[in-house]
């Protein structure tokens, strides 16, 4: 069971509105109902959005909810906050609609809390709010954290800076919800908080708002599944293709199919077993995990009888391949 909670809070009694927090919501709930193929992600997310008077979104509303997420046993309880944050020397609050001073919001302690004691394996915790960083603090100091196993926590900012919005979205949530859309996403296709992290981090540039992430797992759980850019059939052909991943595969003309008709005589004519295996090479070169030795081009490699090799990273993944983790 993978359950999520999505809030965007705009509307505020007695402090200052915010005008891209609902829009925030409604597009990261969007992105995680359903991974690219269709298929089920987060099945129903709940939605808690707070545009104006009638819709506000209490202290009370925004505790139960994040009670009930955290409660129950399944694979993964992700909890999305939009709006404002306030810090002070006892530590970082979530501000409802019904805040008066920041200090009367939510406490970041209690929503630590709730994820820290939940029987969900894996709990995210993904804050675009101004001070979120101070999330998962050290009561005794600062310059550690205290997080227990499985939870993962990632902020649009640091405990000291302040969340921007522009043209009525967070900077931050623009970001993620290109990485769940597939910016983040690795050659099969997953897209895990580290690689989200990544993204947005790359995304920044060193004097705006720093994202911050802080986790404790064993193993990166998959928040949604992209369009993988290369087949997983082609993939698992690396093993197939390379003997060990320093094999350098001699290629010759009998690998490429097509023909420029200056060949000299005695080239040899296409294999289709070979043009097969030329067509996976091609795919394969495409997402950097083979490159051809000594020639600009696989075309060239071929009709030069030159060879290919796999790249730092085709390596990697013929490892995986090897392991049988792909």
């Amino acid at each position: 069971m993978r359950k999520a909670l999505i809030v965007g809070i705009d509307y505020y009694d007695n402090i200052s509105s915010l005008r891209g927090a609902t829009n925030d919501a409604h597009s990261v709930a969007n992105v995680l109902g359903r991974h690219a193929d269709g298929t089920v992600n987060f099945s129903q997310p709940k939605l808690m959005v707070s545009a104006g008077r009638d819709t506000r979104v209490t202290r009370t509303e925004l505790r139960e909810a994040i009670k009930e997420l955290f409660c129950d046993d399944g694979d993964i309880s992700l909890f999305y906050f939009s709006g404002h944050g306030y810090i002070d020397s006892v530590g970082g609050y979530l501000c409802a609609s019904d805040c008066e001073t920041g200090d009367d919001g939510l406490a970041l302690s209690e929503v630590m809390s709730f994820a820290s004691q939940s029987p969900a394996k894996n709990k995210v915790i993904i804050l675009d709010c101004c001070h979120g960083g101070v999330a998962g603090g050290s009561s005794i100091s600062s310059a550690f954290a205290e997080i227990k196993d499985g939870v993962t926590i990632l902020t649009a900012s640091t405990a000291e800076q302040y969340a921007m919005e522009s043209d009525g979205s967070g900077v931050f949530t623009r970001l993620l919800v290109d990485a769940l859309n597939g910016a983040a996403a690795n050659l099969v296709g997953d897209i895990t908080p580290g690689s989200v992290y990544a993204h947005v981090d790359q995304s920044l540039g060193p004097w705006a708002q720093r994202p911050v992430f802080k986790t404790n797992v064993k193993k990166f759980v998959s928040l949604r599944k992209a369009d993988a850019p290369v087949q997983l059939s082609d993939l698992q052909k690396l093993t197939v293709l390379f003997e060990c991943p320093s094999t350098q595969l001699q290629l010759d003309p009998s690998y490429e199919p097509e023909r420029s008709g200056t060949e000299g005589e005695g080239t040899p004519l296409p294999d289709p077993a070979k043009n097969a295996d030329f067509a996976v090479l091609q795919n394969l070169t495409k997402v950097n995990l083979v490159r051809p030795v000594d020639a600009p081009h696989m075309w060239h490699a071929a009709m030069q009888s030159k060879a290919c090799e796999l790249t730092v990273l085709g390596q990697h993944y013929w490892n995986l391949v090897n392991k049988g983790l792909i």
